[in-house]
């Protein structure tokens, strides 16, 4: 070693790193804890934003599940390149460079608020002190007609139709950006940090990282609550709460901050160095030199070479059955994980008729944080008893059996379709039939007899109740029964009671799925070649890109426009959904939900299965030692009959 030690510090060196930070990878752990923090926290916020985004624009479910996936398209394609260019790059300066694409992509997806006009919803014409609109009268059709016209010409400018391929756009270069950040800062961790500190520095950075979506989640829950155009509108003329199923909050506000936190978190990565002193530990001294010598060996191998070779490899490792199998089950619940994450606050918001921002603390509070837990205390329970290659598959069989028996009873617990007028049940509406209706409007008034109409008109109200400048009461009412008199907004649920049953039966099923996570993530490092580990892991994130991360969200969203018993109108085009048949959505997207489970405990129990087959003549991988071992805690050259535990 000596002089040749590459990684030796210079004499004195040690006050000096006293005054230069840039040269401490404990504080590139720091910096790489906030950056990832914000990263994952603009994904969270995407996904709490979405049904906002939805309704604000006009888009379908499935539309707006392509958009929440659409960041992954860039992180598959360069994941690859990635994985060969590793440490030949200057890796913090890379990473620094993905954050400020990053944060340029958050103001590209904030954009189409600026260039398109102010958001138009139904009977916002009341200001201007004409208080017959949009009640029965055979003169509302004409009135209207002259006003969705203006309304309709503003909505078809070439801005307009730039905002789902602005946020498309956005979206994809944020999945760009993303893709040197985690791998990069990880591997640069690992080769500074001391042998002893490492799984240290990676513990803090994985905990301080998992609070990045409940962070969305809760900013979501906080800027859904102004009003989307507070910025250009005087206060007193913001007439919606935000509890009106018409009410769009400032979904681009949050992506704004977001921004700036990526850009601040970037900065340091300009000035850390391509190499660091490493920390010193005895324990490294050969450790550090065969690392080397591996480096060296990479850099070695082309790009045209790594290329070539990628398919083979890939092929290799997956006709492993066990890898395989496991991996399909990841996909399944990465799958699961990605609808639910980007879908759920919509669905507890429709379901039990609960705002958006009370929707997204529900999933942020509680969901994501009970399935953090789940993961750090699976990955406990392996180093505690120390399993093997087939504990660690009854581990994950038992949880996700759980999680199914968990599972299969939030298929009961909801509340039936709201009763609306001509609607649900279908049919016609004879006591407004003369009222010259605008198919377009929608107003959700409720009957004091119980049943919702899409707008006064609809319910055939004649005169309007106002005090101080908002909307009391709408009376004379021919199509409601009794006293003939409604109020402004939807019915609601009468079923708001078995939120709280819901959402802890659903944190109890996160909390238990998430268990399998660790188990699985060694069952993929424990049964390949270790000199094909690096591989695998990047086939492992790749298959859950393409057949997971990439098509739930839309599949997803398309079984949820299944369930739409009333689309919404606009200039003639069909615009988000108002009404669906919360029974039929319920069992739909939740049934997926348990479909996904049940796949996934299919393969841990084929994993078994395969494993028992083997018992006693499975090898293990060439090479393969220590914490590797099929058997924990065991070397299988001492206790050959011990090879595979199940």
């Amino acid at each position: 070693m000596g002089a040749h030690d590459v990684n030796a510090d210079p004499p004195g060196s040690t006050a000096v790193r006293r005054w230069r930070p840039f040269n401490s990878i404990k504080f590139f752990v720091v910096c790489h804890s906030l950056l990832q923090l914000a990263q994952l926290l603009v994904s969270g916020y995407m996904k709490s934003s979405i049904s906002t985004i939805e309704r604000r624009y006009g888009l379908s479910s499935q539309k707006s599940g392509l958009l929440a996936s659409f960041n992954e398209v860039g992180n598959t394609v360069l994941i690859i390149f990635v994985s060969f260019f590793g440490s030949r790059v200057h890796r913090p300066r890379f990473i620094g460079g993905g954050a400020l694409l990053a944060c340029l992509a958050s103001l590209l997806i904030a954009m189409p608020h600026f260039l398109s006009g102010q958001y138009h919803y139904t009977a916002q014409y009341l200001s201007s002190g004409d208080n017959s609109s949009g009640l029965c009268q055979s003169s509302a059709l004409t009135n209207s007609s002259t006003q969705e016209g203006l309304s309709c010409q503003k909505q078809e400018s070439p801005s307009q139709q730039l905002v789902y391929p602005l946020l498309l756009l956005g979206q994809l270069l944020l999945g760009i950006g993303a893709v040197p950040i985690q791998p990069f800062g990880i591997s640069y961790i690992d080769d500074y940090a001391s042998q002893k500190n490492s799984p240290l520095y990676l513990g803090i950075l994985l905990a301080v990282t998992s609070f990045g979506p409940v962070f969305g989640f809760v900013t979501g829950s906080l800027m859904l609550r102004f009003f989307v155009d507070f910025d250009k509108l005087p206060k007193a003329q913001i007439r919606l709460e935000h509890t009106d199923l018409r009410w769009v909050g400032a979904w681009w506000l949050g992506f704004l901050v977001a921004s700036c936190l990526l850009f601040l978190t970037a900065l340091p990565y300009l000035f850390f160095p391509r190499e660091m002193p490493k920390e010193r530990d005895a324990a490294d001294v050969e450790s550090r030199l065969d690392r080397k010598q591996q480096t060296d060996s990479v850099q070695e191998l082309s790009l045209l070479q790594f290329l070539k070779s990628f398919p083979g490899v890939a092929l290799r490792t997956l006709q492993s059955p066990i890898y395989l199998l496991v991996v399909l089950a990841q996909v399944n619940l990465a799958a699961l994980l990605s609808g639910l994450a980007t879908f759920m606050a919509k669905f507890i918001e429709k379901q039990f008729s609960r705002t958006v921002p009370f929707s997204n603390m529900m999933m942020g509070g509680v969901g994501i944080p009970l399935a953090v837990l789940g993961i750090v205390l699976g990955g406990a329970l392996m180093r505690r008893f120390n399993l093997s290659v087939g504990g660690a598959t009854k581990l994950c069989t038992a949880a996700i059996l759980l999680c199914m028996f968990s599972s299969v009873p939030l298929l009961l617990i909801g509340c039936p379709t709201q009763r609306v007028a001509g609607i649900f049940p279908k049919g016609p509406l004879p006591c407004s039939s003369d009222c010259d209706c605008p198919d377009e409007a929608f107003n959700p008034v409720c009957g004091s007899d119980g049943v919702e109409f899409l707008s006064p008109c609809s319910a055939g109200c004649m005169t309007v109740e106002i005090y101080d400048s908002r909307i009391t009461n709408y009376t004379e009412c021919r199509c409601v029964n009794g006293s003939s008199w409604a109020r402004p907004g939807t019915c609601g649920s009468s079923c708001g009671h078995l939120l709280w049953p819901f959402v802890v039966l659903l944190g109890l099923t996160s909390f238990i799925a998430a268990f399998s996570q660790t188990p699985s993530y060694m069952l993929i490092l424990r049964t390949v070649d270790p000199k094909d580990k690096s591989f695998a892991v990047g086939v492992q994130y790749m298959l859950f890109r393409v057949l997971a991360f990439m098509p739930g969200p839309v599949l997803y969203g398309a079984v949820i426009d299944t369930t739409c018993i009333l689309w919404g109108k606009k200039c003639g085009k069909q615009t988000s959904c108002h009404y669906y048949d919360l029974d039929t959505f319920r069992h739909r997207f939740l049934g997926l939900m348990v479909v996904f489970i049940c796949g996934a405990l299919l393969c841990f129990l084929l994993t078994i299965l395969v494993l028992r087959r083997k018992a006693g003549t499975y090898q293990l991988p060439s090479g393969t030692k220590g914490g590797y071992e099929l058997v924990g805690g065991q070397n299988a050259q001492e206790k050959k009959s011990d090879r595979v535990k199940t």
